[in-house]
């Protein structure tokens, strides 16, 4: 199975009767609209419920996922310690999330938990579902201080996860929208709360969650919001999906801005859930849609993992693989993050078919930045294949262009290659730093400087 639904709501203490006295009826398209949920989730009978909130533990750098088996907390802090919510956590989706973060370098784990409680970030969501359905287990996540970006791709990351379970799980995104919509609130009134607050309730209107991605922190802040990030990490877990978005309200009565929406997965936009986000610019030639040096690739990545040696492939072998020798790399992606890359410059097979055999072992066991892959990774795996070009030696950085040329730098004995058209690498000054780095040139060395062209396979 996998993620089958999500959700965002918000949660204002005040909408808990026994808090609200009376007070919540002046919420009530809040209120309905978390009962309209609730029945949602009880139609659907989740096993599992993903629940991400701001008022869970929160580092700058790490995202805290709540350890052990249960965990009950109460409104006390409102006044109301006899308003309980308990829960089961689901210890084998938490684990297996803590085991991949792990693996692909997203700081994601059990430590450094202070209080054992749940939060009121938690608990008022599940106050409203509980009403309706209790059948179900917890995994309870913060929010971190990292990129939006991070928080997208732990998402994806998340979903990875689900799609090797045999279990059904929604994804219930808490958090408020901005604190800041009224004079007589209480945090007083800033142009930034009802702005952030319009753009956030279009986006998750139209289902445009890559949107999130845009907002500028600046803007975040001093609309003083506490849901997007959270808001992100369930967008990032629906990237490969079409979403069918049902707005149910948006409130701003106290001040503070109350959205709630329901997103159903519809057909993938993609088969492949770990598809990362486009790179770079369109300088580089690609070739997709089934292509042959990608199959072999992912055929060999396979083999070796559920194996741990390769048998002669079966496949017949296109005469262009054959036939030809040249330099290859293998990348391997996951969640959107870079899992393995090895290749090489000049050809060192026979061919181009056992060049790409050669370097899709190694990337997925040999790199030594990375563990090797393991069999419940295979799924959300995405490799491109770059194939290099004729290496041509240069007078100048002036003649490179990082978005076309890939480039090689040399000095004495070392030498270091980077790729062209990498996200995250827009000048030729990156392109060259991050070369000489790898083949540990310091940086104001002098080099020699070769450019080449490449077509990637993905």
């Amino acid at each position: 199975m996998s993620l089958i639904y999500g959700f965002m709501v918000p949660h204002p203490p005040i909408a808990v009767s026994e808090i609200g006295g009376g007070e919540e009826l002046k919420i009530s398209s809040t209120l309905n609209a978390f009962d309209e949920v609730a029945g949602k989730i009880a139609e659907l009978k989740p096993d599992t419920i993903i629940l991400t909130s701001p008022h869970q533990i929160l580092y700058s750098d790490y995202f805290h996922i709540s350890p052990g088996e249960r965990a009950e907390g109460s409104f006390a802090d409102f006044r109301h310690p006899e308003v309980r919510i308990e829960v089961s956590y689901d210890t084998e989706i938490a684990e297996a999330i803590a085991s991949r973060s792990e693996r692909l370098g997203i700081p994601a784990g059990f430590e450094g938990e202070r209080k054992k409680t749940l939060d009121h970030g938690t608990m008022v969501p599940l106050y409203f579902i509980n009403k309706r359905y209790t059948g179900y287990k917890l995994v309870r996540i913060g929010l971190s201080g990292l990129t939006l970006e991070t928080h997208y791709n732990f998402g994806r990351l998340i979903r990875s996860v689900c799609d090797n379970s045999d279990k059904r799980v929604i994804f219930v995104a808490s958090g408020d929208l901005s604190h800041c919509q009224k004079e007589d609130g209480p945090y007083g009134f800033r142009t930034e709360g009802p702005l952030y607050d319009e753009r956030l309730m279009d986006v998750m209107g139209r289902g445009a969650f890559n949107e999130l991605l845009s907002f500028d922190e600046d803007i975040l802040y001093k609309s003083q919001e506490c849901g997007h990030r959270s808001f992100v990490i369930m967008a990032g877990a629906f990237d490969a999906d079409k979403i069918e978005p049902k707005i149910l309200s948006h409130e701003a009565t106290f001040g503070v801005g109350y959205g709630i929406g329901m997103f159903e997965p519809m057909d993938k936009e993609d088969e492949d859930c770990g598809m990362p986000k486009e790179q770079g610019g369109n300088d580089v030639k690609t070739v997709k849609d089934k292509d042959p040096y990608v199959e072999l690739a992912k055929r060999t990545v396979r083999e070796f993992v559920l194996n741990g040696h390769l048998s002669e492939d079966e496949c017949p072998i296109p005469e262009e693989l054959k036939n030809r020798r040249a330099g290859a790399f293998v990348s391997i992606h996951e969640c959107g993050m870079l899992r393995g890359c090895i290749g090489t410059i000049m050809p060192t097979c026979g061919n181009l078919y056992e060049e790409i055999r050669q370097n899709a072992v190694s990337a997925c066991s040999r790199d030594p930045r990375f563990k090797p892959v393991e069999k419940d990774e295979l799924d959300a795996l995405t490799i491109s294949v770059d194939v290099l070009g004729d290496i041509e030696e240069i007078g100048s950085k002036d003649e490179l262009d990082a978005a076309r040329y890939g480039v090689i730098v040399e000095s004495g004995y070392k030498r270091g290659l980077l790729l062209p058209d990498l996200e995250g690498v827009d000048t030729v000054d990156e392109q060259i730093m991050i070369a000489k780095r790898k083949a540990g040139i310091s940086a104001g060395e002098e080099v020699r400087l070769s450019r080449f062209e490449v077509i990637r396979h993905e």
